[in-house]
């Protein structure tokens, strides 16, 4: 079984598109180490268990707003 079998090219385009976007929604340590779970769970989802919790965090980051940057 690869690690791609029990995900859809949809779901993983989707935890691929969350990683990316949580360094934005949540800059520093908290996104970078969020993007990096997710970018796993993309790569080893169907090993680590159920996928409820972690498509919830994809559905929360993605709907999460991107703060703006700061005014000079």
């Amino acid at each position: 079984m690869n690690a791609h079998a029990s995900m859809d090219h949809h779901e993983r385009m989707r935890l691929r598109a969350a990683a990316f976007r949580a360094t934005r929604v949540y800059p520093g340590p908290i996104g970078e180490l969020l993007s990096r779970e997710l970018l796993s769970w993309e790569e080893f989802g169907y090993r680590l268990g159920s996928r409820g919790m972690i498509m919830g965090i994809v559905d929360a980051v993605m709907k999460a707003p991107v703060p703006r940057p700061e005014a000079a």
